[in-house]
C-alpha cells in the first residue's frame, strides 16, 4: 500500500474524525467530527467543499449511486442533500420535532430513512420528494439499522426491539431482543441453492452473541455464542455463500457458515493481532479484509486469512480506530484515535507501454516511472496534475494522458522535459511514437502528428488524419508505428501501411473482419502486468 495523502488531527477540532466514500466510484472523501462541518476531499486530498451545519452531524451517506449525499444534525429537523455532480447543497425539511439519530439510503431503490431519538421514523423518496412519517415505530431511539436488496428496512432502538418494514413503513415483523442490539446487516442466509433473496437479518447482541433471524420465521432465530477468549465483536460481514467473517477484540478474526447443516460452525480462526483489534473493513470486491491494531494496519485475502498481503506501519498516530474501503478498493482510510486520516492506494490501474529496453509504467495515481531492463541505472519519475488514461513511450519521448487531452515530454539522461500539449477531437484509445511521429487513436480515427515541429525539416508532413476521405467511412480499430510505418487495422478487414518518407500509402493487406492487436501492443501489456504484480520482465 502506498499513502495517498494524510489529514492532520484536529482538522474536525478535538475529537475523532469520522469519514466515508463516495459510492461506486469513490471520487470523494467526506469528512465530519465535533466542529460542526462537513469537508468534502478528492482522491488527492484536495477539499472541494465544505458544508456548515447548525449542529454536529449525527448521520452521513451516499445514495446508491454516489450521486447525492444525505446528512444530518443532532440541532435542527432538516435533512441536507449535496449535489455530488454539481456540488449544490439542498435541504429538506422532514417534519420531524425530535433529534434526529440515524440516516440510511437503501441499497436498490431512491429511499432514505430517517430515525429519531424518540422512535419516530421518516422514509423519503428522492426522486418525488415524497415522505412518509412514521410515528412510535419504536419506543426509544433508533440506533441502528439496515435495508435489504427488496427495500426492507430493518432498524433496531433502545427498546431492544427489533422492526422489519417494508418501503412504505409497514411493520412486516417485530421481535423483542434480550440485550442491546447493535450492527444490523440483512442478507441471504442459503436453505437451499434457489435461495437469492435477503431473508435473513443479522445483528450483534451486547457485543457478545450473533442473531440470525429469518424474517419469515422471526419465532425462530439462531443466537451464536464464541469463545470467552475471542473478546467482544467489534465487527462483522457476510460474504461468499451465507459465510460471515467476524472481528473480535482480542485480535482474533473468526469465519462461520450459515448453511443450516452447519450452522454456527468455525471455519477458520486467525490470531491477526497478539493484543489486541480495533477494527475491520472487508472489500468484497477485492475480496480482501483490512484490520488494525494500535498503529498496525494489516491486509488479509479474504479467502485464506493466513496469506496477509501488506502490513503498514503508521509512524505519526498512536492508534487506528476506524477503516473504510472504497467499493472497488482502490482506497482505503484509516481514522486515528487523535482525528488524524490517513488514506492509502491499494491497487493501480494496469497502465504502461514499453519499446525495446525501455517501459514506462504508472507508479501512483499521478506518477509516471521511466525504467530500462539493460540499464538500472536509468530511472526518472515523473509527477503529472492529471490521473493518465494512456502512456505511450517513443525512443526519445514520453506522452501522458487523459481522455482527449495529451501531454507530450522530451527524455532526458535523467529527467523529463515537458515540451507542450494536445487537445485531439475524441477519447484517446491508444498512442503510439516513433522518434519523430505520434500517432493516437480516437473515434475511428488516427491523427498522426510531428511531435517536435520546431526546427524540423518536415513541415510539409506535420500531420495526416486516417482514414482520408477517398477511403470512404472506415473504422480504424488498432494501430502501431515503426520509424519508417504507419500500420494501422479497420473494420472493412484490411491492414493498412503509410510509408513515412514518401509520406503516401504503399500497401493493403486483407485478413477478414476481426479485431487486431499487434505483438507490440502485447508485449506493452504483458510488462505493464508483469511490473504491476513485481515479477522480472525480459526483454524481447
Amino acid at each position: 500500500m502506498k499513502a495517498v495523502f494524510t489529514l492532520p488531527e484536529k482538522t474536525h477540532g478535538p475529537g475523532p474524525v469520522f469519514f466515508t466514500w463516495q459510492r461506486s466510484s469513490g471520487n470523494y472523501l467526506v469528512t465530519t467530527g465535533y466542529d460542526q462541518t462537513v469537508n468534502v476531499y478528492d482522491r488527492h486530498g484536495d477539499r472541494k467543499d465544505q458544508i456548515s451545519l447548525p449542529g454536529m452531524c449525527s448521520g452521513l451517506g451516499y445514495d446508491k449511486d454516489g450521486d447525492t449525499l444525505g446528512i444530518i444534525t443532532d440541532r435542527s429537523a432538516r435533512l441536507f442533500l449535496w449535489d455530488a455532480n454539481t456540488q449544490q447543497l439542498a435541504q429538506v425539511d422532514t417534519g420531524l420535532r425530535d433529534v434526529l439519530t440515524l440516516l440510511l439510503w437503501a441499497k436498490t431503490g431512491p429511499f432514505l430513512a430517517i430515525g429519531t431519538s424518540k422512535g419516530n421514523l421518516l422514509i423519503y423518496h428522492h426522486r418525488s420528494c415524497r415522505k412518509v412519517p412514521i410515528l412510535g415505530k419504536h419506543a426509544k431511539r433508533i440506533t441502528y439499522g439496515a435495508w435489504s436488496q427488496q427495500n426492507m428496512l430493518a432498524l433496531v432502538g433502545e427498546d431492544n426491539v427489533l422492526t422489519v418494514s417494508n418501503q412504505e413503513g409497514d411493520t412486516l415483523c417485530q421481535t423483542t431482543l434480550k440485550s442491546e442490539a447493535t450492527l444490523v446487516q440483512f442478507s441471504c442466509m442459503k436453505k437451499d441453492e434457489r435461495s437469492t433473496a435477503e431473508n435473513t437479518v443479522s445483528l450483534v447482541l451486547n457485543k457478545k452473541t450473533l442473531l440470525l433471524l429469518d424474517i419469515y420465521d422471526p419465532e425462530n432465530p439462531y443466537v451464536l455464542a464464541f469463545q470467552e477468549m475471542y473478546g467482544k465483536i467489534i465487527e462483522y460481514k457476510w460474504y461468499g455463500a451465507g459465510y460471515i467473517l467476524l472481528g473480535f477484540t482480542n485480535g482474533y478474526f473468526v469465519t462461520i457458515s450459515t448453511s443450516p447443516k452447519d450452522i454456527g460452525q468455525e471455519m477458520m480462526q486467525v490470531r491477526c493481532h497478539k493484543q489486541s483489534l480495533s477494527h475491520i473493513a472487508i472489500c468484497l470486491s477485492q475480496n480482501k479484509v483490512a484490520s488494525c491494531s494500535d498503529n498496525i494496519i494489516k491486509v488479509y485475502d479474504l479467502s485464506d486469512l493466513q496469506d496477509v498481503q501488506s502490513v503498514v506501519t503508521v509512524d505519526d498516530v498512536r492508534k487506528i480506530e476506524w477503516l473504510d474501503w472504497s467499493d472497488d478498493g482502490q482506497f482505503l482510510g484509516a481514522g486515528g484515535a487523535g482525528g488524524s486520516l490517513h488514506v492509502f492506494l491499494t491497487k493501480l490501474p494496469t497502465l504502461g507501454n514499453s519499446l525495446g529496453h525501455r517501459f514506462a509504467y504508472l507508479t501512483s495515481l499521478t506518477e509516471v516511472t521511466v525504467d530500462s531492463v539493460t540499464e538500472p541505472e536509468l530511472h526518472m519519475t515523473l509527477r503529472v496534475d492529471i490521473e493518465p488514461s494512456f502512456i505511450a513511450l517513443g525512443p526519445f519521448h514520453l506522452v501522458v494522458g487523459m481522455n482527449n487531452h495529451a501531454w507530450f515530454y522530451a527524455l532526458g539522461d535523467k529527467s523529463m522535459v515537458p515540451l507542450h500539449d494536445k487537445e485531439y477531437l475524441g477519447t484517446v484509445r491508444s498512442m503510439k511514437l516513433n522518434g519523430d511521429y505520434a500517432a493516437a487513436l480516437f473515434d475511428g480515427k488516427l491523427q498522426l502528428q510531428l511531435i517536435e515541429t520546431e526546427n524540423s525539416d518536415l513541415e510539409e508532413r506535420e500531420s495526416k488524419l486516417f482514414p482520408d476521405s477517398a477511403q470512404g467511412h472506415v473504422k480504424i480499430l488498432c494501430h502501431t508505428v515503426t520509424e519508417d510505418f504507419v500500420i494501422y487495422g479497420t473494420d472493412t478487414g484490411f491492414i493498412e501501411f503509410f510509408f513515412l518518407e514518401d509520406w503516401t500509402a504503399i500497401n493493403r493487406h486483407r485478413v477478414g473482419k476481426q479485431h487486431y492487436c499487434s505483438s507490440l501492443e502485447q508485449k506493452t501489456k504483458a510488462r505493464a502486468q508483469l511490473r504491476s504484480s513485481g515479477k522480472h520482465l525480459t526483454n524481447t
